[in-house]
């Protein structure tokens, strides 16, 4: 992204612009559920410092009037709780009805929230703000690769678009282009005209579903995949361009991979739009986990082995909090401490981790040094395997932790098992350290994750993706998926879509093709 474009005469030099929104991925697979506790609500000043893009004297952040209303944050889980999201999404509405009318809005989501009792929490957090705004405001959307895009949601937003990398090293970057986006339509020649300053958007359901460590944008295909967008977008009459991957963890009738390509030239963004939605579909069967995946059990053998490299990362992935796993399930770290290797102290290994109030505080009272034994996990996902029986030395206590609070490390000989107060992914080198340990000199590294994410990735000196039960598990044809829309691959191997666009631009029930 470059400068804005300049103010055309017709267009809006100030245009007023609220935001809001609620970001959350959610597996319909885990017993969790995401409470008001699951959500940071930001509101006025404190919302629009989420977005530095918009600090004063910025060019995006002076283009407009910002009115910044309510947005809600959570880390991955379990669905919503109906009562939670109600108490959100009438706080965005009120707030708009409030401190309206606009002639934008940043509608900033993930595009995989489940809400208990919805089949499109999205869509239908959209139709309410859409109402809520009236038809003439022109809404902007900046969501997650691996969101959907129903046609609900298509219908009630004039602009998406989504992230392009995975791992999500661009998250801030495709916020600020939806932005750039909503203000170049209002400062355009037709920006005081609420139906010409809408663009056309061609849309592409592709039915293929794929957890989001088969599709790594590190990794072809879906590296040359992405890489057309930014070559769609420099095309004449196109303003963006956006593939979907769609979220493997939810079962739920929109859960599928899409391409929406949107701009001024209805044939162009048609003709882009099948085309990629073509690559992505022909590509399916070749898409492959990021890292050499197996068993716990064959992961283990490896990263055992007298030749192996160390650190050897093993991603426990079944029970990842950032895919929505419910970050307790004690699975991978009962078979841990059933292994003599690893409880010796001939070598190192950090577990993280499992969450667990009760233990936490246990380790707590003991003390640092002392000899405890607790039980610990499956509070909340106990499906895999029941809560497990830890013996062992409190290592360490660690206080203040904003996603996880307290934490404890129990040592058992050699092996290191992190138990936190809340829920919190290990992603970084310093969630280690803060707790006395050292990743770096660790023989083994086991994290519930599924992709490295970037300081992990590069700590590697072996990985395998282990295949572990949760609600995430990456055996999607285990999971019991049964409200999918026919044909989605690799759940329906009986059809080949037809992959036409839809091509619509919202306002006047206008609808190209079909």
């Amino acid at each position: 992204m470059g400068p804005l474009p300049p103010l055309e005469a017709g267009g809006l030099e100030r245009p007023r612009i609220g935001i809001g929104g609620i970001s959350i991925e959610s597996s319909t697979f885990s017993p969790h559920v995401s409470g008001d506790e699951a959500f940071t609500v930001r509101t006025g000043t404190a919302l629009r410092a989420y977005y530095p893009f918009l600090d004063e004297g910025r060019e995006l952040g002076e283009a407009a009037d910002w009115v910044p209303l309510t947005h809600g944050r959570s880390l991955p889980g379990g669905a919503v709780d109906a009562d939670t999201y109600r108490r959100m999404k009438t706080a965005i509405v009120d707030g708009i009805r409030a401190h309206g009318p606009f002639d934008g809005f940043f509608f900033d989501i993930h595009g995989a929230m489940s809400v208990v009792g919805l089949d499109d929490a999205e869509g239908d957090l959209a139709l309410a703000v859409r109402e809520a705004l009236g038809e003439d405001a022109l809404v902007s959307t900046s969501m997650d690769l691996h969101g959907n895009v129903s046609a609900t949601l298509r219908d009630a937003v004039d602009l998406l678009t989504c992230y392009r990398m995975a791992p999500h090293e661009d998250w801030l970057n495709t916020k600020e282009r939806a932005v750039w986006n909503l203000l170049a339509r209002l400062r355009g020649k037709h920006g005081t005209d609420p139906q010409r300053r809408r663009p056309y958007a061609a849309w592409v359901p592709v039915p293929v579903l794929l957890p989001g460590e088969k599709t790594s944008t590190r990794l072809e295909p879906a590296r040359g995949i992405y890489a057309e967008l930014p070559l769609i977008e420099a095309l004449p009459g196109v303003l963006d361009a956006s593939i979907w991957i769609g979220y493997a963890w939810a079962d739920e009738p929109r859960c599928q991979a899409y391409v929406v390509v949107t701009g001024d030239d209805a044939a162009v963004i048609t003709r882009e739009a099948e085309r990629v939605a073509r690559m992505f579909w022909d590509a399916r069967e070749d898409f492959v986990f990021v890292a050499e995946t197996g068993s716990l059990d064959e992961a283990l053998a490896k990263a055992l082995d007298p030749d192996a490299p160390h650190p050897y990362l093993i991603s426990d992935s079944g029970d990842n909090p950032t895919a929505g796993g419910a970050g307790d399930v004690t699975w991978t770290l009962a078979h841990l401490l059933a292994r003599p290797e690893l409880t010796g102290g001939d070598r190192t290994t950090l577990v993280a981790s499992i969450f667990d109030r009760e233990a936490v505080a246990a380790a707590v009272e003991a003390g640092v040094g002392a000899k405890i034994s607790l039980t610990a996990g499956a509070g909340v996902d106990d499906g895999p395997h029941p809560p497990v029986e830890i013996t062992g030395t409190v290592f360490s206590i660690t206080d203040g932790d904003s996603d996880a609070g307290t934490q404890v490390v129990i040592a058992v000989g050699g092996l290191h098992a992190i138990i936190t107060e809340r829920r919190k992914p290990f992603h970084l080198l310093d969630d280690f350290r803060m707790l006395g340990l050292e990743p770096s000199t660790a023989d083994i590294v086991v994290v519930k994750i599924g992709y490295l994410e970037p300081e992990l990735y590069d700590l590697a000196r072996g990985w395998t993706l282990a295949l572990t039960p949760g609600g995430v598990d990456q055996d999607l044809l285990r999971l019991g998926h049964h409200r999918l829309v026919a044909g989605v691959y690799p759940f329906d191997l009986s059809g080949t879509p037809e992959l036409t666009a839809v091509v619509v631009r919202r306002g006047g029930g206008e609808e190209i093709s079909a």
